[in-house]
């Protein structure tokens, strides 16, 4: 990617990130089949509702699904998020080879995509909530001591993916609301920064929704906001099934339909 913008940080020459994580991680155990995987706490995948200390969790093994649900007005899903809905490699071919892709989890608290021109801050700082599901996916197996989810060497990153459950439905729709009015302040930003393009709705029902955005480099930000006849590198997208809400940040350079495609995957696990 050519250009850089006016301020450095989490995304490569792109975007201003902090190194902001709550949590020290356990030791790397190695790779499995493909997968960087951290140990479990004791009895879980699903975490209990009032637990508040970090912990981490297997990467799940299951396939991603391919398909899209039906949108017949199915309810969003019930029960408490686990690592089963996040995302996995699959949903990043072909434009990311799956062999090359390392999952890594973590239970807890920590940054989620919210850039500089926001506020950085943490989810448990925006939200409150015991804390959530952080699941980093990168070339590399080489992760940032401070926070597993995140790779060594940013240029490695795929993407990184939070999920959680709130109280009920209607909690989780303004939580949602609340992350996804965060990002949409980012639309807009001086010439030479970068910034993220229009918000795009996927829908599968009236609880299962996704509004993702794409990003463009400062280079391409001549007037403040995105260009409307360029394709975006990556983006972010915030997620919302029923009672479990989450954020997806892209960091592989994904054009609009690989996005939309990704993000109706992440959309369709959750």
């Amino acid at each position: 990617m050519s250009g850089a913008p006016a301020t450095g940080g989490r995304r490569v020459a792109v975007r201003t990130r902090s190194a902001v994580a709550a949590l020290v991680a356990a030791a790397v155990l190695g790779l499995v089949t493909g997968r960087f995987v951290l140990p479990a706490p004791p009895g879980d995948d699903a975490h209990p509702a009032g637990r508040s200390a970090p912990a981490t969790t297997p990467a799940s093994a299951s396939a991603s699904p391919t398909g899209t649900p039906d949108a017949s007005g199915a309810p969003g899903a019930p029960g408490p998020v686990t690592t089963a809905n996040l995302l996995d490699p699959l949903a990043f071919r072909p434009e990311v080879a799956t062999s090359r892709i390392h999952v890594t989890d973590r239970y807890g608290d920590g940054d989620y995509a919210n850039p500089a021109c926001t506020g950085e801050k943490t989810l448990v700082q925006t939200l409150g909530g015991p804390g959530a599901h952080f699941r980093g996916l990168m070339t590399s197996p080489r992760t940032d001591p401070s926070d597993p989810t995140w790779a060594a060497d940013l240029v490695d990153q795929v993407a990184r993916e939070v999920a959680a459950e709130a109280p009920s439905p209607s909690l989780a729709e303004g939580f949602a609301e609340r992350l996804l009015q965060e990002q949409v302040s980012c639309q807009q930003q001086p010439p030479g920064h970068w910034v993220y393009g229009r918000t795009t709705t996927v829908r599968f029902a009236p609880d299962v929704t996704a509004s993702w955005m794409g990003l463009f480099e400062g280079l391409l930000n001549t007037t403040g906001r995105a260009p409307e006849v360029e394709e975006p590198c990556g983006g972010v997208a915030v997620l919302r099934s029923g009672s479990h809400y989450g954020v997806l940040d892209v960091h592989a350079c994904l054009g609009t339909a690989a996005m939309d495609r990704v993000v109706r995957t992440a959309l369709s696990r959750l």
